[in-house]
């Protein structure tokens, strides 16, 4: 069973486990963090009281996207990045109109579900749900009308990326949409580091669940005998380069087995599984800018928790 499940892990997922377990500084990219279970558990994070994010941007959708979408136009292809549930999408596609929705998500059991719940509550639109991982090329489907493209792109996930992954990125959106695309993107704020740290550690655990889960996953596709209680779930604010990390620490010294290679860590070492960027708005407006695209509109709560920026793809130029 060990050996079957080794040989139906996605290959990039055994590449970047193993490197990232062999590195100097340990760490692996927080998109393995989202297989079913972690997808699950992200969702529950996402109703905890302590995680501002989802509500706070959910409110923003419903006060601002009708005033978005007059800035877009209604009609376009709404193209989702990291769609998962797919909890906010409803209110972008009662205000867009669009022509076709196309989610794109990793986890793919859970972006078929999520594309089915809405083609129940949408039943006259196109949904064409892909699985992929939008870190690597993004092939759309073949098959899509002969409209604009609107990138969706919640949640705040470009902070996930450090900002040269982030530019790299928002660079390779810009060519998958096309010529006149528009992006509407979430982007969290700079604010009191106790209020980032109560949302990545919250009291209830299911955080440090969902962080150990890649733990889990890891034994389960890769073959693993990592002793999941030896490790625990840290959050901390890098002021320095104004971002909140997610490590696993190791409680002890740990010996360990991944796909045939072994590794050991010591007590007190990190594995290094997530990063989320902070920005400002001059801040957010420049990464946008390195990555082609112009803002059009940027809309923010009271307490300038959150913002949700439109953007457009920029058109080429000859020189600066």
């Amino acid at each position: 069973m060990d050996a079957q499940r080794r040989v139906e892990a996605d290959p990039q997922f055994r590449h970047d486990v193993l490197a990232g377990l062999s590195a100097p500084i340990r760490a692996i990219p927080a998109r393995w963090l989202y297989d079913r279970r972690g997808s699950e558990l992200f969702e529950a994070i996402t109703r905890l009281p302590e995680y501002y994010p989802t509500v706070t941007e959910t409110g923003l959708l419903e006060r601002h996207c009708a005033e978005a979408i007059l800035l877009a136009g209604k009609g376009r292809i709404v193209v989702e990045f990291g769609s998962g549930s797919s909890a906010k999408t409803p209110i972008l596609l009662r205000a867009a109109e669009p022509a076709a929705y196309v989610p794109i998500d990793i986890s793919g059991e859970f972006l078929h579900e999520s594309a089915r719940e809405l083609g129940a509550e949408f039943p006259g639109l196109d949904i064409l749900p892909v699985e992929a991982d939008f870190m690597a090329p993004i092939a759309l489907p073949s098959n899509l009308p002969d409209a604009p493209m609107l990138g969706f792109f919640p949640g705040s996930t470009i902070g996930n990326l450090v900002p040269a992954t982030a530019v790299d990125l928002l660079r390779r959106i810009k060519t998958a949409l096309g010529p006149g695309a528009c992006l509407l993107i979430g982007m969290d704020r700079v604010k009191p580091v106790e209020i980032l740290l109560a949302a990545y550690d919250d009291p209830d655990g299911i955080t440090a669940e969902f962080n150990l889960n890649l733990l889990r996953r890891i034994n389960r596709e890769l073959g693993g005998d990592i002793e999941v209680e030896a490790f625990r779930h840290r959050a901390v604010w890098n002021d320095a380069l104004s971002r909140i990390e997610m490590h696993l620490e190791a409680r002890k010294n740990v010996r360990f087995s991944v796909d045939g290679s072994s590794f050991e860590m010591a007590a007190g070492e990190t594995l290094h599984t997530e990063n989320s960027h902070k920005y400002g708005r001059r801040g957010a407006h420049l990464l946008l800018q390195a990555g082609g695209w112009v803002p059009l509109g940027e809309w923010t709560d009271p307490q300038d928790l959150f913002a949700l920026i439109l953007a457009l793809a920029e058109a080429p130029r000859f020189a600066p």
